[in-house]
């Protein structure tokens, strides 16, 4: 933990406890779920704001429930903090400006009321290195982990004066800030990509009649496909080393489609990988997910497209798509194919269905599409493709941004990096 000795100038050693009340949530019980209204989070809510995706909120309290809990115990507002405490520990989310919702009883604590602390430097020392470390001395269980309100109310921090506290939090609030607002961009960018795309294709169904020079055909057609590699557990890595590949699971492959760069990843070593060569990603793969749960399906035929070359190597249960034809069918065209409705409904259709659901290879290769003429998807493929790009790049700023508010975070929450110090 963090010794008083090591701390800067004018820093103060205390506990969470004395800067912020710790508490959690009244019970809602199940019976009081619905399908509408006011967003009812849980820890995977929170995970999913920690890690910038969008919620996936599957439960709702009524508004008339939420405004009761409001007038006689308080509900999260602007700048506090909840953070998972259950399972998927530490992962914090900050309440953002005028949105109501309401959160689960200890799958998250609350942290509100802050004396003489800025909520947002709390923020950034929860995901810090410093901040981590203190943290896992409030943990138990073995099975399944949890925080404990008594434990996190003392948990030691080095804090800075509020000035500096505030400073600090600027500074990686402008990353965080320019990390945003490229993932804007970049959901705008798909989003416009989707819409052309509907308008050139989506009109038509398979057995209408076509323009001329269209025909139906199986994307076998149009591509390769490749199963990953059945790697062994034990030879894969959990920390990265020099001269590896990262390991491309489904679990990287966002729920509705894309591709998921924060999950976590496995390694395999270059040295290993002689034989391995087909699986070795290049830039405009699909990666299709070729399994998922039988009561909530949400991946299955979703694709991720891949923007790196030689950076990640594809394992089992996920398919490699390469555009593999002479009619101008490229990347563009069937990463929106693969994540159009119709198109992974016709294929969940044809799934294996037991405890899991599995596609088969030949099920893949034999789905049916509307394949348009040569001059059609090369007008397409150059309107479309430049958004692609553009998502490309961004998705590099994105990761650049990152890696450098990361490096930094460390430093600043230490002292090493005094903020009077940086030059922006």
């Amino acid at each position: 933990m963090s010794s008083a000795n090591d701390k800067p100038n004018g820093w103060e050693e205390t506990n969470l406890g004395e800067v912020c009340e710790i508490t959690s949530a009244k019970r809602i019980f199940a019976k009081e779920y619905k399908t509408f209204g006011i967003p009812f989070f849980r820890g995977k809510e929170v995970t999913e704001k920690f890690n910038g995706n969008e919620v996936s909120t599957e439960l709702f309290i009524t508004k008339e429930k939420y405004e009761e809990i409001k007038e006689k115990y308080g509900v999260p507002v602007y700048k506090d903090i909840l953070l998972t405490s259950v399972g998927t520990l530490g992962n914090p989310y900050i309440v953002e400006k005028d949105f109501k919702f309401y959160f689960k009883d200890g799958n998250l604590t609350w942290f509100k009321n802050f004396n003489e602390i800025s909520s947002k430097f709390l923020f950034y020392w929860l995901i810090s290195p410093q901040g981590k470390e203190n943290l896992s001395h409030a943990r138990i269980g073995s099975t399944q982990q949890a925080y404990t309100m008594t434990a996190l109310k003392r948990v030691e921090i080095v804090k800075p004066p509020l000035p500096e506290q505030k400073a600090i939090a600027n500074i990686l609030t402008a990353f965080d800030d320019k990390i945003e607002n490229l993932q804007a961009q970049n959901k705008t960018l798909e989003q416009t990509a989707q819409t052309i795309f509907k308008e050139w294709f989506g009109k038509y169904q398979v057995g209408d009649e076509l323009p001329d020079g269209w025909r139906v055909g199986e994307l076998d057609e149009v591509i390769e496909f490749i199963n990953g590699y059945a790697f062994k557990s034990k030879d894969l890595l959990k920390e990265e080393e020099p001269n590896c590949f990262k390991v491309f699971k489904m679990g990287d492959i966002k729920k509705g489609g894309g591709f998921n760069h924060d999950k976590t990843k496995n390694y395999f070593p270059k040295k290993g990988s002689d034989k391995l060569e087909k699986y070795i990603l290049k830039n405009g793969d699909l990666l299709m997910s070729m399994t998922d749960m039988k009561d909530a399906i949400s991946l299955l035929g979703h694709t991720a497209l891949m923007i790196y070359d030689n950076e990640y190597i594809v394992n089992q249960r996920v398919g490699l798509i390469r555009a593999n034809n002479d009619i101008n069918i490229d990347y563009p065209f069937l990463y929106l194919l693969t994540n159009d409705k119709h198109f992974i409904a016709n294929l969940r259709g044809r799934a294996n269905s037991g405890v899991q659901v599995n596609l088969s290879t030949q099920a893949i290769k034999e789905s049916l599409f509307k394949i348009p003429d040569k001059e059609t998807n090369k007008k397409f493929d150059d309107l479309v493709k430049p958004l692609f790009e553009k998502r490309k790049h961004n998705y590099i700023a994105i990761q650049s941004l990152k890696k450098t508010r990361d490096t930094l975070l460390p430093k600043l929450m230490s002292g090493q990096i005094r903020v009077n110090e940086f030059k922006s």
